[in-house]
């Protein structure tokens, strides 16, 4: 499972001219799903993404976490993230997970968020989506549960 977390000021996405979820200040989370994921490594990620200790405090020291700040969550599903581009030009996704499976552990890991999140706010699996974001810092990090666990 991968997850690309951006600290954002404000963050949308849209779907067919459609605003389907927007935050102020928090993260926006893009997140893979590899053929191999389950709920336990998505229990995994939600807690170290939700630890993370990157909004900074009144020294200007990264210190503070999501809930600390009272931050809003946008996750969006991009299965792109598996891309494999090690052969020719063309990537390959065969790593990514099926669409069924990854949609379900998609909606996991929204469920588990919002027992932790006040404001969580999604995309839509599998839809042509345009994210719109203004990135603070910027900072940006990427959680890799095979680098993690």
């Amino acid at each position: 499972m991968r997850f690309v977390i951006q600290r954002v000021e404000t963050a949308a996405v849209e779907t067919d001219g459609l605003t389907v979820g927007e935050i102020g200040k928090g993260l926006l989370v893009l997140v893979g799903i590899s053929g191999s994921d389950d709920k336990q490594t998505a229990e995994k990620m939600v807690k170290k993404l939700l630890a993370l200790r990157i909004f900074e405090d009144d020294a200007g020291k990264t210190n503070l976490d999501l809930k600390s700040v009272a931050g809003s969550l946008l996750l969006v599903s991009q299965f792109t993230l598996y891309a494999d581009c090690r052969k020719g030009n063309r990537p390959s996704f065969t790593k990514a997970g099926p669409p069924d499976m990854a949609n379900e552990l998609y909606e996991y890991i929204i469920e588990k968020c919002r027992e932790s999140v006040e404001t969580v706010e999604k995309g839509v699996f599998g839809a042509d989506m345009k994210v719109s974001l203004v990135n603070s810092g910027p900072f940006s990090v990427i959680l890799d549960s095979d680098e993690l666990f």
